[in-house]
């Protein structure tokens, strides 16, 4: 896809190319049409400069005792000739015509003249050779090339020039207002300097949409955090009283069953809360990123974790790392929540006895990790969605789903510069892949 200034540029090149075309196929005839009108003024002034002559010498300086007159140039490029025609005959044309010159037959551009001296009209003829009228249109047309191609050339960079100037302060927009702001963190606001009213109102305008976004954001992280902070003091409270109650001697076996649901349910409210607690502390930057761990070990201790899960199931998890590395810089107790995750949701939707497949590479762009399962899978349309808070995958009818393992994956991956893609195909499996960038890898 071009961008405005590349688009605008081919757009005056080729506008240029249309009119250089055009100027080269009617050339030839603006030569030609320029070459006769050149050829007519200059038999019209040697008509002039003739009679002239006539009016001040008389016209027995060319005609006398009635014979006419005629002169030619070496070459029979240029004649004149004088002659007495009958009273009352008019002729004043300028056209091309035919001679017979000495037994050869000239075209020539002739100006007929028809003029009266005493009581005798005489007709003046002055031509000039269409051979020779024609010489000049090669050279002209050349020359014509020439500075046509010259005047296109220097138009074509003074376009763009200007247009890099003009466009240049919405190429700033675009970098610091728009590419160069790590979403939805902003900074405060610098006006890009600009002397077009289009780009001061788009700039001022961006940074209103960014504020409002911004403010909207925040909103939504007090609100995540303060909701999480005041739901976890009563959960507990009712949790503690939950198992008082268990406690006593009297309480009947169906009252327990209940019991033991409401437990659950607090739970589940409790893991919910937390999690919510944990991103809302990720995303207003609450952790600090100074630890440093191999991906080797990282790896061991998500395993030593969650290996009575893999037993449960008979789930087999295969690690094969090809080039070991140290992760710096970065929050160690946020990673193993990310591969915990990730691990967990492996096995949470894998099939009995399937395998679980985890890889890292030392690749150009930095570390590659990829977790691969043989899994149910996710629908194609989902795809987009699984990294969405609160959107439930439907994978499984008996699988529970908060829509918040795989957010939290996200933040985690964010808060690190971490990209993380997937693919999956239903009933075959899933695989997560984590690009690690060059700044958090020191090798081991």
């Amino acid at each position: 896809m071009l961008n405005l200034k590349t688009k605008l540029t081919l757009f005056n090149a080729i506008s240029k190319l249309v009119i250089v075309t055009l100027f080269v196929l009617l050339l030839p005839s603006i030569i030609e049409n320029i070459n006769k009108n050149y050829a007519d003024n200059r038999l019209v002034k040697q008509k002039n400069k003739l009679l002239q002559i006539v009016k001040e010498r008389g016209i027995k300086t060319y005609i006398e005792d009635g014979e006419s007159y005629g002169s030619y140039l070496p070459l029979k490029e240029e004649y004149i000739s004088l002659d007495t025609v009958e009273n009352g005959y008019f002729l004043d044309t300028i056209q091309d015509e035919q001679r017979l010159v000495e037994r050869d037959t000239i075209d020539y551009r002739i100006l007929s003249h028809t003029f009266v001296v005493g009581n005798k009209t005489y007709l003046l003829e002055i031509g000039k050779s269409i051979e020779t009228i024609g010489e000049t249109t090669g050279p002209l047309q050349n020359i014509a090339l020439q500075v046509l191609l010259g005047m296109v050339l220097l138009t074509i960079l003074a376009d763009v020039l200007y247009a890099n100037y003009i466009l240049k302060p919405l190429s700033l927009i675009i970098k610091t207002k728009l590419i160069g702001n790590k979403f939805p963190t902003f900074t405060s606001y610098k006006e890009v300097k600009t002397s077009t009213s289009d780009f001061q109102h788009l700039d001022f305008s961006i940074y209103q949409m960014i504020e409002t976004i911004e403010q909207a954001f925040q909103k939504e992280r007090e609100f995540i955090s303060n909701a999480s902070h005041e739901l976890m003091t009563p959960i507990s409270i009712l949790q503690s009283k939950i198992e008082n109650m268990f406690e006593q001697e009297d309480i009947a076996d169906e009252l327990k069953v209940r019991m033991l649901e409401m437990q659950k349910i607090l739970n589940r409210l409790k893991s919910i809360t937390k999690t919510l607690l944990l991103i809302s502390q990720i995303e207003n930057d609450q952790f600090l990123k100074e630890d440093k761990i191999s991906v080797a070990t990282l790896l061991q201790d998500v395993y030593d974790e969650i290996s009575i899960r893999l037993q449960e199931k008979n789930i087999s998890l295969e690690i094969l790392i090809a080039d070991d590395v140290e992760l710096i810089n970065v929050n160690k107790f946020l990673l193993f929540n990310l591969l915990f995750n990730l691990v967990n949701n492996a096995i949470k939707y894998n099939r009995p006895n399937g395998t679980i497949k985890i890889t890292g590479s030392l690749e150009k762009a930095g570390y590659t990790i990829n977790i691969a399962d043989t899994g149910i899978g996710i629908d194609t349309e989902q795809l987009p969605f699984i990294f969405h808070r609160f959107k439930k995958i439907r994978q499984s009818l008996l699988q529970d789903s908060f829509g918040l393992g795989l957010p939290i994956v996200k933040s985690i991956a964010a808060f690190h510069d971490i990209n993380i893609t997937v693919t999956s195909e239903k009933h075959i499996g899933s695989t997560f892949t984590l690009q690690i960038p060059q700044n958090l890898i020191q090798p081991s």
